[in-house]
């Protein structure tokens, strides 16, 4: 196979513009080899269960499944009645950018609550939380957030053991997008559970793809009495991989051990480089015009950029618009940004903007 692209280019569009991480890459050809069972029967998936086990404690079962909206679609679906609503931020990822599969696909009715900041609040929920057992309204029986958030910030233990105990005194559940859940666990410094089943997550989505993977997410439940029928609606929804023991060998190898802690930590590191830098040039006057919208918490860092300086910077450096109405841009570092990306990219939007 001829390489098509020039593997010179980088950008900062997303953490999906990553290839896939070499001790990836050589866990699928280790995987590769003779026959293995189809459908989730084989060794690999079987040691992925013990593997996430380890990570999130006795209980806990993990569903492969092919990408992000799969396995929030499947979760969420696994949670809810028919008649059941989500309780989701505005900016969310099931509301945003998934193209209306949670509704569509899953027939989920999502009611969003505007937040500056990408994070609910018990206030924030109780917007929506109302109307249980009003036949004329889909029923809010489970609340929905993102760690980190699609706006780069983070959740503490504290702040989502809280929310946690608030959905749960109304009798709703609490689901996790967790796209970005390694970026938490390396920006907060803590194992995956003290985040999530040690505060009273429910269901949760466990993202290999924006860290390194080449395919490949999973359904985490975390207390079976929230989730029903996932052995079902997985193949139903079109996310049971027949060749599943290479999704489950890309999460064995970003998992078993600190890969998926190594990959995070440096593109939070490189996240916080590119802010840093930027910081730097406006205090020294060389980048002007320039302010942050969002707190740097994991790998993303959300700008206002001066009219026509967005475009001119995407000649050399890809990346998307997040609210053009105000020039908003973000920035997204991956496991393979390195120190000279950050810089030539803050170099080159000090030349466009002194």
């Amino acid at each position: 196979m001829t390489t098509l692209h020039d593997t010179r280019v980088r950008g900062f569009a997303s953490d999906n513009y990553s290839g896939i991480h070499p001790e990836v890459l050589a866990a699928i050809a280790a995987a590769n080899d003779g026959h293995q069972i189809a459908y989730g029967e084989d060794v690999y998936t079987a040691r992925l269960q013990e593997v996430f086990t380890e990570h999130f404690g006795d209980g806990a079962q993990a569903f492969p499944v092919f990408n992000g909206t799969g396995a929030n679609v499947v979760g969420l679906q696994s949670m809810l009645p028919r008649w059941g609503a989500v309780i989701a931020a505005s900016t969310a990822h099931i509301n945003v950018d998934e193209g209306g599969a949670p509704e569509r696909v899953a027939g989920i009715k999502i009611l969003t609550v505007p937040t500056d900041d990408g994070k609910l609040t018990p206030d924030l929920i109780d917007r929506e939380a109302w109307g249980w057992g009003d036949e004329h309204r889909a029923q809010p029986l489970v609340v929905s957030l993102t760690q980190s958030t699609e706006l780069g910030t983070l959740y503490t233990p504290e702040e989502i053991g809280v929310l946690a105990d608030h959905v749960h005194a109304r009798g709703m559940k609490l689901h996790v997008d967790g796209a970005r859940l390694s970026n938490a666990a390396a920006a907060l410094d803590l194992p995956l559970r003290a985040f999530t089943r040690d505060v009273g997550v429910d269901v949760l989505s466990f993202g290999g793809t924006k860290n390194g993977a080449m395919l490949g997410e999973a359904v985490v439940v975390l207390d079976p009495s929230a989730s029903e029928g996932l052995l079902y609606l997985r193949k139903l929804n079109m996310q049971l991989s027949s060749k599943m023991r290479f999704v489950s060998a890309q999460l064995i190898a970003l998992l078993d051990g600190d890969l998926y802690l190594r990959n995070a930590r440096h593109a939070n590191e490189m996240a916080a480089r590119l802010r840093a830098g930027v910081e730097a040039g406006i205090a020294a006057g060389t980048i002007r015009g320039v302010s942050f919208t969002q707190p740097t918490q994991a790998n993303g860092v959300f700008a206002t950029l001066p009219d026509g300086v967005a475009d001119a910077l995407r000649e050399r450096f890809r990346f998307y618009d997040w609210d053009a109405a105000r020039r908003e841009v973000r920035w997204m570092c991956s496991f393979d940004t390195t120190e000279d990306d950050v810089d030539a990219f803050v170099s080159e939007l000090a030349r466009l903007t002194s």
